[in-house]
């Protein structure tokens, strides 16, 4: 395979200078504030989007170094499978958060509900799109019954220190 390059759009301002106690899903932001700031040359791009009322950032998980193939989530006590957690360290360390855009102000999008470490790089925004991106679940797999917690669950330590496979 070869490389793939992905250049930063943007940069996300948050409220969270360090992984440590930040919510672990936008769930756990509620009404968290943040901004978007996209870099001027991508500003047109960001025309029509103030018309949706949640949108997606993908961006780089740019505190993440290496990664495990199991983990223990922060919503469990056991062991899982890397692609069957959110965790921040992976192979492509990268992240995706919907959250609900207030405004836009030029280049500048005004979010809530963020639970992103400040100074995170935007790769890429998307409308959040109901009919498109919120099918019926019908399983959760081994997150069923463990939802409820997402709000107030915290981030620690366990994802900070690499100790397995290095990037």
């Amino acid at each position: 395979m070869s490389g793939i390059t992905l250049t930063p759009i943007g940069l996300i301002r948050t409220p969270y200078q360090k992984t440590e106690g930040m919510p672990i899903q936008p769930a756990g932001a509620a009404q968290t504030p943040g901004q978007v700031i996209v870099d001027a040359a991508f500003e047109e791009g960001l025309d029509d989007l103030d018309g949706f009322s949640h949108i997606i950032l993908l961006y780089q998980f740019h505190h993440a170094n290496g990664y495990d193939l199991k983990v223990t989530p922060f919503l469990d006590t056991q062991r899982r499978g890397l692609f069957a957690t959110r965790a921040p360290r992976r192979p492509n360390p990268i992240g995706l958060s919907v959250v609900a855009l207030t405004r836009r102000e030029g280049n500048v999008l005004h979010v809530a509900g963020i639970d992103v470490l400040d100074g995170t790089p935007l790769l890429d925004i998307k409308p959040f799109v109901p009919a498109f991106d919120a099918p019926a679940v019908t399983a959760v797999g081994w997150m069923a019954g463990q939802l409820d917690r997402t709000a107030s669950t915290r981030a620690d330590t366990r994802f900070q220190q690499p100790s397995g496979h290095k990037d």
